[in-house]
């Protein structure tokens, strides 16, 4: 079972790096869910309990190194400050816009309890885990608290800051990491991984499931680019790839029964991805059929990925699922590694 230090662990009367999950949904200019930073919020007292002092980091999206200001964290920080404040506590802060002004950061961070950073993703740095990028931020704080699971696969330069400083994990990392490793130490059988959505690198996962599954269900838009070199044995057995409708928009009907009659036989079911093209009502079916299916099992069910958890809310299901994983990509990570870049274990490093 994996050990990691709890923010609970953090000393008094420090600095703090504080990584979190700040990829917000929206809909034109308007974020539709917090839940990313609200998650985040009891980390968040913990460390200000302690009177830390507080520098969050994170991303949103993927700008590509470059500035793109419908991606700017400002909103974002204005927000989480206003769920922080009441009138019994006002929260000292600040929002920063450049990562490299060492000496604006480090006088902000004297001054407040809270420096919110732009988001990371504005510079080439991050994604590309840049040794010299966040070092200025290294050699100013003390401490590196995660509470980041959704991007705990990555080996951004945000998420290895572990190697640069004595790392802590926070409340909602934590839990999704009991959770998954639950699932790992206590698999019930048959076991079933559903995948979809339009994101092809799931497919790179394949392999390894093939080992650890008893069937793999493939749907959403991986059908149409799915490489079945050296997998024909396996289809039709563990490996079901859905046939969908003539518009390629969805699930045809015959997968949709399939899918649905593997899923009711399996005691565990591991869902990442729509079925379908989620946000046309015209090509819903899959994914709801998907969806009912996975809340009647009768075992122990994890879902990751936005459209999956918002056909479960809509169809008034959400409550029969036992995990929601904050993502797809994390979830199949660990699921077939059985570790994650993010991690550090406490007690593999004594």
């Amino acid at each position: 079972m994996i050990n990691l230090r709890s923010v609970d662990e953090v000393l008094e009367n420090t600095r703090v790096v504080l990584r979190m999950d700040l990829d917000m949904p929206k809909d034109g200019d308007v974020i539709t869910d917090w839940s990313r930073v609200e998650k985040s919020l009891p980390t968040i007292r913990t460390l200000l309990s302690k009177n830390c002092h507080i520098l969050i980091v994170g991303t949103w999206g993927r700008p590509g190194g470059r500035e793109v200001p419908e991606l700017s964290l400002r909103e974002v920080y204005l927000e989480l400050v206003s769920m922080l404040n009441t009138t019994e506590v006002e929260t000292k802060s600040v929002f920063v816009a450049d990562i490299f002004d060492t000496q604006l950061i480090d006088i902000s961070m004297a001054e407040n309890q809270i420096v919110f950073m732009e988001n990371l993703g504005f510079w080439p740095g991050d994604d590309t885990n840049d040794p010299l990028f966040l070092e200025n931020i290294a050699e100013i704080c003390q401490f590196f608290v995660n509470d980041s699971f959704a991007k705990a696969h990555r080996k951004s330069a945000s998420v290895m800051l572990r190697e640069k400083l004595p790392v802590f994990y926070g409340y909602s990392f934590l839990e999704e990491a009991k959770a998954l490793d639950a699932l790992t130490e206590n698999t019930q059988r048959p076991l079933t991984v559903v995948l979809g959505g339009a994101k092809k690198d799931k497919l790179d996962y394949l392999p390894k499931l093939l080992e650890i599954a008893d069937y793999v269900l493939v749907g959403g838009a991986l059908p149409k680019v799915i490489n079945m070199e050296g997998l024909e044995p396996l289809a039709g057995t563990k490996l079901i790839v859905a046939k969908l409708r003539d518009d390629g928009l969805d699930l045809g009907g015959e997968s949709i029964e399939k899918f649905c009659q593997i899923i009711g036989q399996s005691k565990t079911v591991v869902w990442a991805g729509s079925m379908g093209f989620y946000e046309n009502p015209e090509a819903r079916a899959g994914t709801e059929s998907i969806a009912r299916a996975v809340s009647e099992v009768e075992g122990y069910t994890v879902v990751a990925g936005g459209d999956t958890g918002a056909s479960l809310i809509n169809l008034g299901v959400e409550g029969k699922i036992d995990f929601f994983c904050s993502g797809g990509g994390v979830m199949l990570e660990y699921l077939t590694q059985k570790t994650l870049p993010a991690w550090e274990d406490v007690s593999i490093k004594a």
